[in-house]
Order: C-alpha cells, then sequence, then structure tokens
C-alpha cells in the first residue's frame, strides 16, 4: 500500500450502487479540497461492444456458456494493476473511457461502445479513484488489490442484484425476461470465482439487505426502495472505528456483530460521509508527510 499516491477503489457489480457513492465521494473531495484523478472500471474491458458480442458469440460457438464481463478473458487486469502500482509509485498512469451512450460519446466524436485511446492521467492529483467490477480482483496472474491504500465494497444481497438487473435490462434496454436470465446464469461462474472473493479483501463493505420480499425476482413488479432496506456495513479492521460515535448520528443503527454496524438503507451518504472522510484525511496527511 501507498502512502504517497493513494489509490481508492470501489468495487461492486452494475446496479449495486456504486454510481451513487461515486456521488457521495465527489461531495466529500470538493469539501475536502481533494483533487481526484478518476478511473471507470469498463475502461478496462478487453473488448468494446461489438468486439464482445463477437466474442461472446464465438464462446457460445465453442460451447462455452461461462463467458462474461465479470471475468479474466474479457478484462485487462494486467493493465489495471499495472495504473494502481504505478500511481502509487509516481501518481501516473495511462487511462481511457468507454463511451457508454451518444451523450459520452459525442464529444469524442466516436460511436458509443467504444474506448477512446490510451492517454496519461493529468499530473499533479491527490489520489486515484476507480469505481467499477474488479478494484479488489486477485488470482494466479494478478494482484489489483494490494496496490489500493482503501478498498470499498458495494454489493445488494444476490436477489436484489437480480430484481435490479432484470428491471433495467427490460424497461431500458429492451430485453426479455429470459433474455436477462440467461445472462445471469452465464455470469454465475465469473460471479463466483471473480465478484465474491473481492468482498474479502475491502476495508469496508456495504451491503443492502431489502426488508421485503424478493424470494422471486424474476416476477418481482418493483425493485426495493433504500427506504425498504437496511444496509449492513462491515469493517475488515475495527480499530480505530468510532462507533459510539456512528450509532449516535444513524439514528435507528445498531451492531450485529464486533465489526458491523446495521442502519436504513436510505442513511448510505451519511454513512459514507461519516466512516470515509477521517479516513480520507488521513491518507492525505500521510502523502502531505511522504513529499
Amino acid at each position: 500500500m501507498s502512502a504517497k499516491h493513494p489509490v481508492v477503489a470501489i468495487t461492486g457489480s452494475s446496479g449495486a450502487g456504486t454510481t451513487s457513492v461515486m456521488r457521495t465521494f465527489d461531495s466529500i473531495f470538493r469539501r475536502e479540497g481533494i483533487d481526484a484523478a478518476y478511473v471507470e472500471g469498463d475502461s478496462f474491458h478487453k473488448f468494446d461492444r461489438a468486439g464482445m458480442k463477437e466474442e461472446l458469440a464465438r464462446a457460445l460457438s465453442d460451447g462455452d456458456h461461462t463467458f462474461s464481463h465479470f471475468g479474466a478473458e474479457a478484462n485487462l487486469f494486467e493493465d489495471l494493476e499495472k495504473l494502481f502500482r504505478g500511481y502509487g509509485e509516481t501518481g501516473t498512469g495511462r487511462v481511457r473511457k468507454y463511451l457508454h451512450d451518444k451523450e459520452e460519446a459525442a464529444p469524442y466524436d466516436q460511436e458509443p461502445g467504444t474506448f477512446t485511446p490510451w492517454e496519461d492521467l493529468r499530473s499533479g492529483t491527490d489520489l486515484l479513484f476507480y469505481e467499477g467490477l474488479h478494484g479488489a480482483v486477485a488470482n494466479e496472474q494478478v494482484d489489483v488489490a494490494q496496490y489500493a491504500d482503501l478498498l470499498i465494497g458495494v454489493v445488494p444481497v444476490i436477489n436484489l442484484e437480480w430484481t435490479q438487473k432484470l428491471h433495467r435490462d427490460k424497461d431500458k434496454r429492451g430485453y426479455s425476461t429470459e433474455a436477462v436470465t440467461e445472462t445471469i446464469l452465464r455470469r454465475m461462474h465469473d460471479y463466483v470465482n471473480f465478484m465474491c472473493p473481492q468482498f474479502s479483501r475491502t476495508h469496508v463493505n456495504f451491503q443492502r439487505v431489502p426488508v421485503v420480499d424478493t424470494s422471486n425476482p424474476f416476477v418481482a413488479r418493483t425493485i426495493p426502495t433504500p427506504d425498504e432496506s437496511m444496509l449492513v456495513i462491515r469493517f475488515a479492521d475495527p480499530h480505530g472505528i468510532d462507533f459510539p460515535y456512528l450509532l449516535s448520528m444513524l439514528h435507528d443503527s445498531f451492531m450485529s456483530r464486533p465489526n458491523t454496524i446495521v442502519c436504513p438503507g436510505g442513511k448510505m451518504d451519511l454513512a459514507m460521509q461519516l466512516i470515509f472522510t477521517p479516513m480520507l484525511l488521513r491518507l492525505m496527511e500521510r502523502r502531505g508527510r511522504t513529499r
């Protein structure tokens, strides 16, 4: 872990709430005057949208029903590891953007679903902020997690995650329930092998647990709201965490284990502000001492 050029990584599957987490960190960065270099995990996919469709078709024709964005074959893990390691050592690195839609693609005069060219990060940033699928990934070839100073996992329980994916892909992308179900099944192998293990390497995990029935996500009519959920916050190392203060500030919260707080789902932004502001300030203090 580096003190000179800190790396902060938010890891979670799509639909887990990582985007709202990013907005919370934006707020902290602005308030505390921290200049962050932003990196999206999607930019480290190996294939653009058209290429992914071709690779998926090839995999299926070869009898491979487990190829997905979650796994090693579809991602540039070595490049991500190089970015984390290099930024920690020098405050620099090579990045690109994945252009999700027409709005994002317009300034680059490119088609949606493509990557921008690789380029150097702007110099002089205070920390690297990653948000995506693989901020804590590790296997026999790479160990991205070891180069992050603060690792945060954001994940809903699996039935809630499936409910969110079904609604998003059907409503926004026009997919059928059968097509989304097929994608969920295809991703399961990589989800078990590449996604779940990351949440044992994170420093803090946020898991949203609905308090309404999600027994069958494939017929659920609505997505449980934050107010219909509880938030389970787990600290890998509870030493130095001011639990009495957090319990007093997060109304209706309680401790379920010595390293775990449970609070109402609608208080996620407040919980993150309270927990991560002092952590980020400590990283900045350490950075200042090593300059």
